[in-house]
């Protein structure tokens, strides 16, 4: 990913209130710093992912479509892995953080390991 000197990292309360547009004022400034260009980190989304669900009870297909839509306006650090981890987390029984490392093993060939049988599961399945 390549940072143009003007971008600004991001955190997960200047995403949420870019989504979730429940502060006007705040909502407003998310807005104009994403618009001038803006990135953030795996992390971010993972937090961004759990209040979506866990705060504000928001559907896995909804939660899916909004970051790919972010991806679309925000550069995020490991874009192919983030989006490949919110794929499998919207049709499968494990929490974002979790489908990160799949991602990582997926889409970058990266080793796992993890005493977490679902996890193993999953890993099995993507195996390289």
């Amino acid at each position: 990913m390549q940072l143009r000197k003007n971008m600004q990292l991001i955190d997960a309360n200047v995403i949420l209130r870019f989504i979730l547009n429940d502060n006007e004022e705040m909502a407003s400034r998310a807005v104009e710093v994403i618009l001038s260009g803006a990135y953030t980190k795996p992390e971010v989304i993972a937090e961004v992912v759990y209040i979506l669900k866990s705060v504000y009870s928001t559907p896995k297909d909804k939660i899916k479509s909004i970051i790919h839509g972010l991806s679309d306006i925000i550069q995020i650090e490991n874009a192919k892995c983030v989006i490949y981890a919110i794929d499998l987390f919207s049709g499968a029984s494990l929490d974002f953080v979790d489908c990160l490392p799949i991602a990582y093993h997926a889409v970058n060939g990266e080793a796992v390991f993890t005493f977490d049988k679902k996890l193993n599961k999953h890993l099995r399945r993507t195996s390289l």
